[in-house]
């Protein structure tokens, strides 16, 4: 199964409340913080939401 490395880029600040839950619904915290994720629906969502705000590339799991 595919998962997806999500990566914080750039501050929250000036973000609407939207999404800053869904950064933190992706467990990120501070600037440079990472998580591996599974590749699903749910999380595509959220990444969506906030995509210019992370990098995200796949890993193999």
């Amino acid at each position: 199964m595919k998962n997806i490395k999500v990566t914080l880029k750039r501050s929250t600040i000036g973000a609407t409340e939207k999404q800053i839950s869904a950064v933190k619904g992706l467990g990120l915290r501070k600037i440079r913080s990472e998580r591996v994720l599974q590749n699903t629906p749910a999380v595509r969502g959220m990444v969506k939401k906030v995509i210019h705000l992370l990098d995200v590339e796949e890993v193999e799991a």
